[in-house]
């Protein structure tokens, strides 16, 4: 059964507006739980980094939020992806849809939670004296899609291995820890010595905060990181479709 991209976009719509709604049911102050965990990492990381070891990067807290708040939207989609096909046990066994909008609704979930971030970003660049400018406009747009491709590509692998091997989620935990520390979010990438810039060279994810922070930082466009984000996601987007098409099949056995 094929569907039209925009009964797709529909469906992940609804769908993602639920998860928000369940998230976020009784609770008070709503999305901005959303931004409190990556600003207290980014009290703490300017603390021990800034205040104690003496990092030497200008303007370091726009510098850490920038980074952490892109890493926040990959870390949660990651994790939720897991547990998106098996939350949804029930209706993907009583409902006939489209099962890949499932991981999809997760990302653009964390991708709107991404977009609340921006104006805290904005209020930081002021406080240092520093401004957006209409770069943005084109910007995020072009970032943040690439960015999605990537998410849904990942979303897709590891939601539907998850079925299968339940082991994996413990993996995935310790592989996002270990990522965030191989990725430039609290240290710039040219302070890393040559024979380590493998860790740079061949992680999406450098790429992916690189051109964030260009962006955030120095009102730059770096369509070169960004054309190399776009080149992984596509390489993962195409991974995660083989796989969940190959094992679709056999979600109403396992679940």
């Amino acid at each position: 059964m094929k569907y039209s991209l925009g009964y797709l976009f529909d469906l992940a719509t609804v769908i993602t507006e639920k998860e928000l709604k369940v998230r976020y049911k009784s609770s008070f102050f709503g999305y901005l739980w959303s931004i409190a965990n990556p600003l207290l990492f980014a009290m703490i990381y300017y603390f021990i980094f800034k205040l104690i070891m003496r990092v030497q990067i200008p303007n370091y807290t726009v510098f850490i939020i920038t980074g952490l708040f892109p890493w926040q939207w990959f870390a949660s989609s990651t994790s939720n992806s897991l547990f998106s096909f098996l939350a949804n046990a029930q209706i993907i066994k009583k409902t006939v849809f489209p099962r890949s909008v499932i991981p999809m609704s997760n990302v653009l979930m964390e991708c709107l939670h991404f977009i609340c971030t921006i104006p805290v970003i904005i209020i930081f660049l002021y406080v240092y004296d520093m401004r957006p400018s209409w770069d943005w406009i084109w910007g995020i747009p072009l970032i943040g899609f690439a960015q999605i491709i990537l998410m849904l590509g990942v979303a897709l692998t590891l939601s539907t291995l998850n079925l299968f091997f339940r082991d994996l989620e413990r993996f995935i935990t310790l592989g996002i820890m270990l990522l965030f520390y191989c990725t430039p979010i609290l240290y710039s990438s040219d302070m890393i010595p040559q024979k380590y810039r493998w860790l740079i060279d061949y992680n999406p994810l450098a790429n992916m905060i690189i051109s964030w922070r260009d962006l955030f930082m120095n009102n730059t466009v770096n369509y070169t990181d960004i054309a190399t984000l776009y080149g992984y996601g596509i390489v993962m987007l195409i991974i995660g479709s083989s796989i969940f098409n190959k094992l679709k099949y056999r979600f109403a056995e396992i679940l």
